[in-house]
C-alpha cells in the first residue's frame, strides 16, 4: 500500500493513520498554521456583512493576480480593507497590528510588522470587482420595504462634496490644487457628486472629478441609474432647463430650488393652483457656445417647460433664508399637495448627513493612498462600507420597530467595532453567535437620535486654531518663526 492520506468529504483534513505515514515536514505545520491565521483573522468583520457582499466575486483567481494561496488571498485582502476603512485609525499598520494580535493569542510566530505585503495585495483589488460590489449593495438596500412617502416614489437626492489626499506628484496630476496656492503648499482635491436614497441612505452612484468639474456634468454621467417613476431631489445648483428636460424624457420629476431665474407672480403665470402655488412656463434658454452641451442636444429641448412653482416661507429662528422657491415637474396639487413638497425640501438637509457619515465619523475626508488608481479604490471601499452599515441599521431598526432615520450612524460604527472582535471566535456556537449579534442590534437601537426639527445649524468653528505658523512655501523652504508664541494664525 502506498504512503497516502484517506479523505473524507464530510471532515476535510481527518485522514486514518497510516502505520507507515511520514511525520509532517516543519514546512507543512506551517502551512497549517498559516492557514488558520488565514482563515479566522481577516473575516470578523465579514461574518456580519458576507451575506450582504457577493461571495462569487470574492473567489480566488484561476490565473494572474490574486490567483495563489496566500495570507493576502482576494476573499482577504478585501475583508482587510473593508476593517481599514471602519477602523478608528484607518492606516495600513492597524491591519497588520490585528494580525500579529490573533497570531500571538493562537500561538503562532508573529508576522512581520511591514505592511508592504498588504498594500501590494491591494493594489491587485480590481476596480471594477470593487464597482460591482458597491452596485450590490445599493440593490440590496433598494429592496426595502416603501415608506409611503409621495405615493411610495422612489426619491434621489443629488449632491456634491470634495475631499483632500497626499500631495503626491501623480494625485496633483489628477486633482490638481487650488491656483490659489503656491506649489508644495497645497493638496490636491477631487470633486465627488453622488446620488443617494432618501429613504434608505443608500449611495446608489458616484462620479469623480476634479476642482474644473462643476457638479452638474458629473451628475449628468448618473443619469443612467434613474428609473422611471423616480423623484429626483436637488439643491439650486441642479436648477438647470436641459436636466429638468432629460430627466422628465426619461419618466423622472424634478424637485429643486429656483436660481437664476426670477420667480413668476400670479400676472404672468399659467394657472393658480394655491396659496404661493403656481402653473408656470419656462421657455427654452438660448444656445451659447459656452454651454455644457452641444447645439444638436439643445436643438432636442423642447421649447417651453410646463412647470409648478411653490414658495416655500422660513419662519424658524436662526436659517439663512427666510423664504424660497420650489421649482417641480409634480403638477397635481392634489396628488401632490404644496406641503408635502415643502417637507421633502426640507428632508433634503439629509444628504449633508450622508456625506458627513462618510467623511467625518469614517474619516474620508482626508484620503491615505499615493496613487489615483489607489485613491479610486479607496473611495470605493469607503461606499462599500457605508452602504453596508446602513443596512446594519435598517436590520437592527426592524428588529426594534424603530424608523431608521433615528438610528445613530455613529453609534452603530462604534458598536460594530466593538462587538467585531467577538463575532468570529472559534469556540463560540452558532446560538451563541446569534446572541451576540442580536445584542449587537440592542447596542445600535437603544439611544435613537432626538428628532428636532427647525433647530438652527450654524456652520460655524467653535473651537480656534493653534497659533501655528501657516505654510507659505514648499516644506524644505520654509523657516519657522523663532518665538511661536508670539505667532497668530490667520483667521479662516
Amino acid at each position: 500500500m502506498k504512503n497516502t492520506a484517506y479523505f473524507t468529504p464530510l471532515f476535510p483534513g481527518f485522514h486514518r493513520q497510516i502505520r507507515s505515514r511520514k511525520p509532517r515536514a516543519a514546512q507543512q505545520k506551517l502551512a497549517e498554521k498559516l492557514a488558520l491565521l488565514q482563515q479566522k483573522s481577516f473575516k470578523q468583520i465579514g461574518e456580519v456583512f458576507e451575506k450582504f457582499i457577493p461571495r462569487a466575486v470574492l473567489k480566488k483567481e484561476t490565473s494572474g493576480a490574486m490567483s495563489r494561496s496566500r495570507l493576502f488571498s482576494k476573499e482577504n485582502t478585501f475583508w482587510a480593507f473593508f476593517s481599514q476603512v471602519l477602523d478608528a485609525d484607518g492606516g495600513c499598520m492597524e491591519v497588520i497590528r490585528k494580525l500579529q494580535s490573533y497570531a500571538s493569542i493562537k500561538g503562532i510566530k508573529i508576522p512581520s510588522s511591514s505592511t508592504a505585503s498588504y498594500c501590494t495585495a491591494r493594489k491587485k483589488l480590481p476596480e471594477q470587482m470593487l464597482s460591482d460590489i458597491l452596485a450590490h449593495t445599493a440593490d440590496r438596500l433598494e429592496l426595502m420595504p416603501e415608506t409611503g412617502m409621495l405615493n411610495n416614489r422612489r426619491v434621489i437626492v443629488v449632491d456634491g462634496t470634495g475631499v483632500g489626499m497626499p500631495d503626491t506628484p501623480l494625485n496633483q496630476a489628477v486633482w490638481p490644487q487650488l491656483s490659489t496656492q503656491k506649489a508644495g503648499c497645497g493638496f490636491p482635491t477631487a470633486r465627488i457628486c453622488a446620488c443617494f436614497s432618501l429613504a434608505s441612505g443608500a449611495l446608489l452612484s458616484y462620479a469623480i472629478g476634479n476642482k474644473k468639474n462643476n457638479e452638474v456634468p458629473l451628475f449628468r454621467k448618473q443619469w443612467h441609474i434613474f428609473k422611471q417613476g423616480d423623484i429626483f431631489l436637488g439643491d439650486k445648483g441642479f436648477c438647470s432647463y436641459f436636466d429638468i428636460a432629460n430627466l422628465r424624457k426619461q419618466g423622472v420629476d424634478s424637485v429643486i430650488t429656483l436660481a437664476r431665474r426670477p420667480p413668476d407672480t400670479t400676472t404672468n403665470c399659467h394657472k393658480v393652483l394655491g396659496p404661493d402655488d403656481l402653473l408656470i412656463a419656462w421657455k427654452r434658454p438660448v444656445y451659447t457656445a459656452s454651454a455644457a452641451y452641444s447645439k444638436d442636444e439643445w436643438a432636442m429641448l423642447p421649447k417651453e417647460l410646463i412647470l409648478r412653482q411653490i414658495k416655500v416661507s422660513v419662519d424658524a429662528p436662526g436659517f439663512r433664508t427666510n423664504g424660497f422657491y420650489i421649482i417641480t415637474t409634480l403638477l397635481d396639487a392634489a396628488q401632490y399637495p404644496a406641503a408635502e413638497l415643502a417637507e421633502l425640501y426640507f428632508k433634503r438637509w439629509d444628504v449633508e448627513l450622508f456625506f458627513r457619515d462618510i467623511k467625518t465619523t469614517m474619516g474620508m475626508d482626508i484620503l491615505r493612498c499615493q496613487t489615483p488608481e489607489m485613491i479610486k479604490k479607496e473611495i470605493l471601499m469607503h461606499f462599500i462600507a457605508y452602504n453596508c452599515v446602513r443596512r446594519l441599521m435598517y436590520e437592527a431598526a426592524e428588529e426594534a420597530d424603530l424608523e431608521v432615520r433615528v438610528v445613530s450612524f455613529k453609534g452603530c460604527l462604534q458598536a460594530l467595532r466593538n462587538w467585531e472582535p467577538h463575532l468570529n471566535q472559534a469556540k463560540v456556537s452558532q446560538t451563541e453567535r446569534f446572541r451576540l449579534v442580536s445584542d449587537l442590534y440592542d447596542a445600535i437601537t437603544n439611544s435613537p437620535i432626538r428628532q428636532r426639527p427647525g433647530r438652527s445649524e450654524p456652520r460655524c468653528i467653535k473651537r480656534r486654531p493653534k497659533s501655528y505658523q501657516l505654510l507659505t512655501a514648499p516644506r524644505h523652504e520654509m523657516k519657522a518663526v523663532p518665538h511661536r508664541n508670539r505667532c497668530r494664525a490667520a483667521k479662516p
